[in-house]
């Protein structure tokens, strides 16, 4: 049976892998000259590592990207402690306040000791509690409201909530709340070398077992026979697309039911911008990852690799990474044209007036319908692995739901979809 699947992220490259070891044929149409996706990294003629276009670490509790790598003999993830604080203006002064424990949360400036403990609590409750129904029926905003207090939720949560979802803060579904506090682990993983290392190592895998792989392969139309498909004048028997959806409901909107596009396209989505920036010095604390909760801060975090990974895989150079979710409205999304770096180091003169100084090159990278918006709308309209044309599957960061999307969660989804075919 000849599958073609859309798209050489790690959900692809795992869905073809599973499959070419049931001896299907199987063909990876990827757009890029690389593959990987969101997780795909570069690699300067001074690094020793690759570096991702977008930050990317793992949790320790990430079980199916690691059980996945031991299955194809690849061992390089490691762990290991780093230090996450938040950016607060507290009197007209910034300070990057620790959060990563229960200690933390008492000595936090500006909230009464009720605020904090009714926060602890709720904490707490989530990080125990299973998923609940309970949790698609109220919006996090309302949540955090009701068992923290108003107080909490505008000093801890209202301005991440808005950096992450911009206009759409306010009605996303208490489900993806449960999920990021459920999720989070003291210690974060890498991979030696970079994501990278892991997809040019599944890649190699799947090429072993006869998966052919197109890069350079932009896909702008599937047509439909009685029996087969046609995407860039070949002929497949089933797809399984792993592009986002509202790809799929423009290159797939010939053969897919009027009624299912309509569906999908009421799923909102935003956008994502990543600025590398590398300079000699330290820019900011030695902090890995600061959420920016000033608000008069335009930046969502910064993150600073080589707190967390040693500079001398990347020629001795300091690695800050600074990152937004973007909807057609924001500022930053209208500039995107433009040279975005001037935008980010203006905010980071913020935090550290001498920045400009220190930096010796920078790299930008805009990526499309990189979230979508986990609200009501979405839970109705989401799509499915099956759909319903027969033999067309989607699998991609849609059904990473609750959870933000991710390495182990694409690994996870590329598993699932391939499960589905049997024959």
């Amino acid at each position: 049976m000849r599958i073609a699947i859309l798209g050489g992220g790690l959900t692809g490259l795992t869905a073809a892998y599973e499959l070419a070891k049931k001896n299907h044929n199987i063909v990876v149409l990827e757009k890029e000259n690389r593959l990987g996706g969101l997780a795909s990294g570069f690699k300067k003629e001074n690094f020793k590592w690759y570096l991702e276009k977008n930050i990317h670490h793992l949790f320790s509790n990430d079980k199916d990207i690691l059980k996945f790598s031991k299955e194809i003999g690849f061992d390089k993830i490691f762990f290991k402690l780093t230090k996450t604080g938040s950016l607060y203006n507290i009197q007209n002064n910034s300070r990057i306040i620790p959060l990563d424990t229960p200690q933390d949360l008492l000595a936090f400036p500006t909230l009464s000791i009720f605020d904090k403990v009714r926060t602890g609590i709720m904490l707490v409750f989530l990080k125990l509690t299973p998923n609940l129904k309970l949790f698609e029926k109220i919006t996090a905003k309302e949540f955090i409201i009701r068992f923290s207090g108003k107080r909490a939720w505008k000093v801890l949560w209202e301005e991440l909530f808005r950096k992450k979802f911009g206009k759409y803060a306010g009605i996303i579904l208490s489900s993806f709340f449960w999920a990021r506090i459920k999720k989070r682990t003291k210690k974060l993983g890498y991979i030696k070398g970079g994501f990278q290392e892991l997809i040019n190592h599944i890649e190699k895998k799947s090429i072993m077992h006869n998966v052919k792989i197109y890069k350079n392969c932009e896909i702008k139309e599937i047509k439909k026979t009685k029996n087969q498909f046609i995407i860039n004048n070949q002929r497949f028997d089933k797809v399984i697309c792993t592009l986002q959806t509202p790809i799929i409901t423009r290159i797939a909107s010939n053969i897919l039911p009027k009624k299912y596009i309509k569906r999908l396209k009421k799923i909102k989505y935003i956008h994502s911008v990543s600025v590398i920036l590398e300079s000699k010095k330290q820019l900011i604390d030695n902090f890995y990852w600061i959420n920016i909760l000033d608000r008069l801060n335009k930046i969502m975090c910064i993150v600073t690799h080589t707190n967390f990974i040693d500079k001398a895989n990347y020629g001795n150079k300091i690695i800050t990474y600074m990152f937004n979710y973007v909807d057609e409205d924001s500022e930053i999304f209208i500039k995107k044209e433009s040279n975005l770096s001037v935008f980010y180091i203006e905010n980071m003169q913020r935090i550290n007036p001498k920045i400009n100084k220190e930096i010796i090159s920078h790299n930008t990278f805009f990526n499309y319908y990189s979230q979508p918006i986990y609200d009501k709308i979405f839970i109705k309209n989401k799509p499915n692995f099956i759909t319903p044309l027969k033999n067309f599957y989607i699998a991609n960061l849609d059904m990473t739901y609750p959870f933000d999307r991710g390495t182990n969660y694409a690994i996870k989804i590329g598993k699932k979809v391939a499960s589905f075919i049997t024959h």
